[in-house]
């Protein structure tokens, strides 16, 4: 694993304080335009399906930029990479509500996605690789809480629609600038040394899929769930006759059930082992998104469900990464990373243009009862891995 020229350790808190702020923000952002350009876009009379291919395009961008993300880095160092991404993500922001038009809404998405992959990078690489190999359990667990929670405040943007149609963006911009000129005052300038690779990448990433391929689905399952959720809820709470604050104040709690069952299902996990946790999550959590439908426009038992669904899959990230390190020699740790990237940003495209879709062909709810069907198959997927008992000398 590379290092890097980090400042004196004193200064490694205030750092990571700073890494926390921007994720947050980032969070916040995408917990904010997915759901709002939806709503604006479902109120033009734009179909589901076409809506969540124009939602995609965030994704995309973040797709694109994972690929050239570790050259850049090497190139300009974390804190211009974080400093590019916060302004890829500032600039769009107040151009969609003058520009509403769904071809240059999806140029400016994938401007977005670029800026937004590029602050995930960076900063989630920068605190793995500062922080102390025995307190980076509890920290990436903060980084990742922190996210959850910015993710989790986005929606609530949708309450100052009622203030003007930009309202909303400004006030994201005015936050992210913020923290863009608390990064420019304060963060070091660091970058990654350069190493040698020890094999070929193409082989690593065929290692790793090929010994951890349960553990690397969470990140699809998890990254559709996210992109799908806030693109398509607001599509599914419109159809089914809720109003706009209904479906502001439902939405965050997806997320906050991640936050509350985060650290509980990571403490689990270390006791029965991370597989059995996997599996039963995913069960658990199928059925539970299968019963959103039944609850129909009921406030409290729609925020119930979404609450406990979110909490039992919220962790499915963060868990499968886990569970990859379980599983793999830490030569291959790197590459596994790689590809649950490359996995979240597919589920991320898929979640929005095939849940758009089914609720266009069946009924606004059938989105519920497909993602349910996804995680169910995905636990019961797990009684047919098994580790392999090769790796088992190799790993310890």
């Amino acid at each position: 694993m590379s290092s890097i020229h980090t400042a004196k350790p004193s200064h490694s808190i205030s750092n990571y304080l700073i890494l926390i702020t921007v994720i947050v923000v980032a969070g916040i952002s995408q917990g904010l335009l997915l759901p709002v350009l939806s709503i604006f876009l479902e109120q033009k009379g734009v179909s589901p399906g076409l809506n969540g291919l124009n939602a995609a395009a965030l994704y995309v961008g973040s797709f694109a930029m994972t690929l050239v993300a570790e050259r850049l880095l090497g190139a300009f160092g974390f804190k211009k990479l974080i400093i590019g991404g916060l302004i890829f993500v500032m600039i769009p922001l107040i151009l969609f509500p003058y520009f509403p038009d769904i071809k240059i809404w999806f140029i400016l998405r994938l401007i977005v996605g670029v800026g937004d992959s590029a602050l995930h990078y960076a900063a989630q690489l920068w605190v793995l690789l500062v922080t102390a190999p025995e307190k980076r359990g509890r920290y990436i667990s903060l980084y990742g809480m922190s996210y959850g929670l910015g993710f989790s405040i986005g929606p609530l943007g949708i309450k100052l629609l009622g203030y003007g149609q930009a309202v909303p963006f400004w006030v994201l911009f005015i936050c992210m600038a913020a923290v863009l000129v608390l990064v420019l005052m304060k963060l070091p300038n660091s970058r990654p040394e350069k190493v040698e690779q020890g094999q070929m990448p193409e082989r690593r990433f065929r290692r790793s899929l090929t010994w951890a391929w349960y553990a690397l689905i969470p990140a699809l399952l998890y990254g559709y769930m996210e992109a799908g959720m806030n693109s398509n809820f607001p599509v599914y709470g419109l159809r089914i006759g809720m109003d706009e604050s209904q479906i502001s104040s439902l939405l965050p709690f997806v997320g906050i059930g991640g936050l509350f069952l985060q650290f509980p299902l990571g403490m689990l996990s270390d006791r029965l082992g991370r597989k059995k946790v996997l599996m039963s999550a995913g069960i658990a959590g199928g059925i539970t998104f299968m019963l959103i439908p039944v609850a129909g426009t009921h406030f409290w038992w729609t925020l119930v469900l979404l609450t406990i669904a979110g909490g039992l899959v919220g962790s499915f990230f963060s868990l499968g990464l886990a569970y990859a390190a379980d599983i793999l020699p830490k030569v291959l740790l790197p590459a596994a990373n790689v590809v649950a990237s490359f996995y979240f940003t597919i589920g991320s495209i898929i979640g929005p243009n095939l849940g758009g879709q089914v609720i266009n062909w069946f009924s606004p709810g059938s989105m519920f009862i497909w993602m349910g069907c996804m995680y169910l198959l995905f636990g019961v997927a797990g009684v047919f891995f098994r580790r392999k008992p090769e790796l088992q000398s190799v790993v310890e």
